[in-house]
């Protein structure tokens, strides 16, 4: 997938509230960012990098697996695939990745 298929996928799950509360990014280094800002009303997803509360550090295959089931997150994490510097925001964002 590309970064656009995959904004849009992450776009229609957040839909305009994802009851997150918060600002988070998916960091997938040299391939992009995507930004969720569910602080604003309706909810933004886009590709713009900026400061969020929390970002999540993973490949952007690896977040593909995740997103279709194939990778469990918790096994990602304690493998060094997924790095999160907010274990609780994770714990939110977990609920629309599924």
């Amino acid at each position: 997938m590309t970064l656009d298929e995959i904004t849009r996928g992450l776009r229609e799950r957040v839909g305009t509230n994802a009851g997150l509360n918060t600002t988070v990014k998916f960091d997938f280094g040299s391939d992009g960012v995507i930004v969720v800002d569910d602080t604003a009303s309706p909810a933004t997803v886009d590709n713009s990098d900026r400061p969020t509360q929390c970002t999540f550090t993973v490949s952007k295959d690896d977040f593909e697996e995740i997103a279709a089931g194939r990778l469990d997150p918790t096994m990602a994490y304690m493998s060094g695939k997924l790095r999160v510097d907010d274990i609780a925001t994770a714990m939110k964002v977990a609920a629309i990745l599924k």
